[in-house]
């Protein structure tokens, strides 16, 4: 395996979507791990950063700002890039049912512009960010890479898009691409749709109830670090080409469950009650996702590090900051 193995310390490397959760954590690791970085910021006009303002300015970091709904934009951020790592998109599943069209734009259309960038810039390799809602209801347990997509949400359709659209330009163009498909990711900085901030900013803010969707359905939840090692692992493993790859814990727990960890850990006594909107189409809430993770560890050496309880514990203590939790509208809910 250490044959097949390329460090990415002193490369040049593009993050998109850096200013989001996962992307701005992906940035400072790469920077730690010796990497200059093109960290991509969705444009707009107050100059914000989203989260890369939290990252500590550093000689090896450029921000640009931009869309990767834009060809030209996208082909001009892949200029003198050797590995691209591509986190843009839209993932709030809620609002793919108020507006699909633009999940199309940013999900599919902005893979598209960014593997056309790459390819016309001879990028050595592009990791794509796939998501474990691609395969739906889980037919079987663990889920491998093998297991039928199933697009229950709008979100999940241009996801899967996304990924036949890039692996198409490996099949076609030999694009050195792989997917990586990272199955429920938490820890700071996630937004507070998620179901795991939602319970911690409002137990934090001293809510004695909290309004939830349904907690029935089971996850694989990782640590947002551990995400990262492992996006990071497939960018330096030559055997992850042209491949779709897990990343995950291989270990399966209710969302209930999860909550009542979160409970005990933040020493509360909250009610948790059912809120209708929060409930999604039957049809369309997927009830089971639960990785198999071998193909990672079999090409890569890729273990996770945390514990289910020790990475709450984490975000649990980020969350609690005053500086962070004021961050957030506990009272709204936001699809």
């Amino acid at each position: 395996m250490k044959d097949s193995l390329t460090s990415l310390s002193g490369k040049k490397v593009l993050v998109t979507g850096a200013d989001g959760f996962i992307g701005s954590h992906l940035t400072e690791m790469l920077i730690s791990n010796g990497c200059s970085v093109r960290a991509l910021s969705q444009y707009n006009s107050f100059n914000d950063w989203g989260w890369l303002e939290q990252v500590c300015p550093d000689v090896n970091l450029e921000v640009v700002c931009g869309d990767v709904r834009d060809p030209h934009f996208c082909k001009e951020i892949t200029k003198d890039i050797d590995t691209v790592f591509h986190l843009a998109a839209l993932i709030a599943i809620p609002y793919s049912y108020v507006a699909p069209d633009s999940y199309v734009d940013t999900n599919t259309k902005g893979t598209l512009n960014i593997c056309q960038g790459a390819k016309e810039n001879q990028c050595s390799r592009v990791i794509i960010t796939s998501t474990s809602e691609v395969y739906g209801t889980a037919q079987y347990v663990p889920i491998d890479e093998k297991h039928p997509l199933q697009p229950q949400s709008p979100y999940s359709a241009s996801k899967i898009g996304a990924d036949s659209m890039a692996l198409s330009f490996y099949s076609a163009f030999e694009l050195p691409v792989t997917v990586a498909r990272p199955f429920n990711t938490y820890g700071p900085r996630q937004s507070a749709r998620a179901v795991i901030p939602t319970i911690i900013t409002q137990i934090a803010a001293g809510k004695k109830k909290i309004k939830l969707g349904d907690v029935s359905p089971t996850r694989d939840f990782n640590y947002v670090l551990d995400t990262c090692q492992g996006i990071i692992a497939l960018a330096e493993s030559e055997k992850t080409i042209g491949e779709v790859v897990n990343i995950g814990s291989n270990f399966e727990i209710s969302v209930g469950d999860t909550l009542n960890i979160i409970r005990e850990l933040m020493n509360s006594d909250v009610e948790f009650i059912t809120e209708q909107k929060r409930i999604r189409p039957e049809k369309s809430e997927v009830f089971r996702l639960w990785c198999d993770n071998t193909k990672i560890r079999d090409l890569t050496g890729f273990e996770p590090e945390y514990s289910i309880r020790d990475g709450l514990q984490l975000t649990i203590d980020w969350f609690t900051k005053p500086e962070n939790l004021s961050r957030y509208k506990i009272d709204i809910y936001n699809v």
